[in-house]
């Protein structure tokens, strides 16, 4: 059973696949070739049979990790009484050799001498797949007949440091044993067409050197100056991280099955593309500068309405893969333990198919956000959008299972009822400023028609609040966007008085809950932690509703919840703890957001 908690890890990735690089000097989280494919290595669920990439000093240590400054290169710097050294572990973006991914481990000597110790054990497909391992004087090679992983080493010719090469049971262990300002290393390369090679230190030092110009060069268009830059600037990199760059889809997070509650069965999978998720990265992105991040999303987004107008069901799926395709079956790892015991282990999504009405409004508002920054969709793209709405006409008045995918049963959610007023209304405010054709008088009538049911059944006089859905008197973070999207103002009496409700309830300190799931059962068994995107919309909230001092001190205090490098998981549970899938693209977009959002009220106050 793995003891590394979720929160002593850091992100690399070259925009196709990532990796999670412990602390302690382990990947114990890769999948290859792409991010949503099988796991070579799986330690972070299950410790014995996942596998993991071992590489550390021999003697005891401390350690501890950073980033190489604004870039995606994760440095692990290890302590031991004889000297001090480190591992720089970063995947190169550009030039990607042979086509496939390289996972570059560096190591270096700081001060005085020391000895590392290597142990690499694949376990393919999520350990379902054996294969077959070859070791030469070269290097070695971890083969199945879906996928190679080739191990090269990095030394001079004639160089004796990577000695006691030992392979047990397909697993290779190795050492490297260095004097101080010399740098070796290894270069883990998927689906190589060459066999094993010496690498010089020469062209990894190259590969560092141009990486890390790569991140520099793309977080220079940032246009973010506000106050809390050096967490911005982090999070901004965590989401192009999460991008696939072949297509623009951004994945909710690089992991699966990491629970929201230790023990509980609230273990999903979310290397996936959220239509949610990635539609509300466009305003993210947007607001930084990042616009080419933002339009590559738009095209991808606009290729799945296009690709079910006319279909069956709703004209768009809750989640794809990065490539676009739907095929996300559900299943279970038994042979897994899960972390720290959290089972089921579960890969694949069986909430894909949901009906969560709420997707149309962010879609429809990311759409309308493009285009408002000159990244207009053409014509077959506004003709989807136009049968898309078309569909919202006739069915937004319908139970679904909402923005939270509870699988206790459909209900008439605010947030949905919401967000299809946002659909629409963009719909309209695009149609006009455009002048393109539209059926403006059907749109304006059901747009009002939910505005009118939401004050009418979504308001609950009782409670001072807006609520969950039409039949319970539960409370909802998810509508803390309300404001946001426009459909109520921030000085509303209504709105204050459910920001009160929520504070009373969901808030503790500066965290938020996204429901009381006793109060309104989900379908599934077991509590779960705070959710930061909510803690970050909170935030935001206050901020538009004018408590700038109170939503400075809440700001601040979310960042406490960080882990070492600025990154933040789903949820936090009661202990502080980071839990649920790790890092969390929601979270890190609403960040960006919260920050823009209270800088810009900040700075009108000042």
């Amino acid at each position: 059973m793995t003891e590394t908690a979720i929160a002593d890890h850091g992100l690399i990735g070259d925009l196709h696949t990532s990796a999670l690089v412990s602390t302690e000097g382990t990947v114990d989280w890769f999948c290859c070739p792409r991010v949503d494919s099988p796991s070579v290595f799986g330690a972070l669920l299950d410790d014995e049979r996942g596998g993991h990439f071992r590489l550390a000093p021999v003697d005891p240590h401390t350690s501890r990790q950073m980033y190489f400054p604004d870039s995606a290169v994760l440095v692990t710097r290890f302590f031991t009484d004889s000297g001090v050294g480190e591992v720089a572990d970063f995947m190169p973006v550009l030039g990607r050799h042979n086509g496939g991914s390289r996972l570059v481990r560096m190591v270096r000597c700081v001060r005085g001498r020391m000895r590392f110790a290597g142990h690499i054990a694949p376990r393919f497909d999520y350990g379902r797949r054996a294969h077959r391992t070859e070791v030469t004087d070269q290097g070695a090679v971890f083969a199945t007949d879906a996928l190679t992983l080739t191990l090269n080493p990095v030394r001079e010719p004639e160089d004796p440091r990577i000695a006691q090469v030992k392979v047990e049971e397909g697993d290779v262990g190795f050492t490297l044993e260095l004097a101080a300002g010399e740098l070796r290393g290894v270069v883990l390369e998927a689906d190589a067409t060459d066999p094993p090679r010496e690498i010089r230190v020469e062209e990894i030092n190259r590969l560092f050197d141009d990486t890390v110009a790569f991140w520099h060069t793309w977080l220079s268009r940032s246009t973010y100056r506000g106050r809390w830059r050096e967490m911005v600037n982090r999070s901004a990199i965590t989401l192009k991280l999460l991008t696939y760059d072949p297509s623009g889809g951004l994945v909710a997070a690089p992991t699966a099955a990491l629970p929201e509650q230790v023990g509980g069965e609230r273990n999903w999978d979310y290397r996936y593309t959220w239509v949610r998720d990635a539609s509300f990265s466009v305003f993210s992105l947007l607001k930084m500068g990042f616009v080419d991040e933002a339009s590559r999303f738009g095209g991808w987004l606009g290729d799945r309405v296009r690709e079910r107008i006319g279909g069956e069901g709703g004209p768009l799926n809750i989640m794809y893969r990065v490539d676009g395709s739907s095929d996300l079956k559900e299943e279970i790892l038994e042979h897994w333990s899960g972390y720290r015991g959290s089972s089921p282990v579960r890969i694949g999504n069986g909430a894909a198919e949901q009906l969560q009405l709420d997707i149309y409004g962010e879609a429809a508002d990311s759409i309308a956000a493009l285009d408002r920054a000159g990244l207009r969709a053409p014509h077959r793209g506004w003709q989807a959008m136009t049968e898309v709405l078309d569909w919202l006409c006739e069915h937004w008045d319908q139970p679904e299972e909402g923005i939270w995918e509870t699988r206790g049963g459909r209900q008439s959610f605010t947030y949905g009822r919401v967000m299809g007023w946002v659909a629409l209304d963009r719909g309209i405010r695009q149609a006009i400023e455009s002048g393109r054709p539209a059926p403006l008088e059907r749109w304006r009538e059901e747009r009002d028609r939910i505005y009118r049911q939401v004050m009418e059944r979504g308001w609950n006089a009782r409670r001072g609040a807006f609520v969950q859905h039409y039949d319970t008197e539960v409370l909802d973070s998810s509508l803390l966007r309300m404001a946001t999207v426009g459909f109520i103002t921030p000085e509303d009496p209504m709105w204050i008085s459910t920001l009160d409700a929520m504070e009373a309830e969901l808030v503790t300190d500066s965290l938020v809950y996204r429901y009381d799931p006793a109060a309104s059962p989900d379908g599934l068994r077991g509590s779960e932690g705070t959710f930061s995107l909510c803690s970050f919309a909170w935030v935001d909230a206050l901020a538009r509703a004018g408590r700038l001092d109170q939503a400075r001190q809440a700001f601040e205090k979310m960042l406490t919840y960080a882990n070492h490098l600025g990154l933040y998981s789903e949820e936090i549970a009661l202990t502080g703890e980071q839990i649920g899938n790790f890092p969390q693209a929601f979270t890190h977009l609403a960040l960006i957001d919260a920050a823009t959002t209270l800088d810009a009220a900040l700075d009108r106050r000042r």
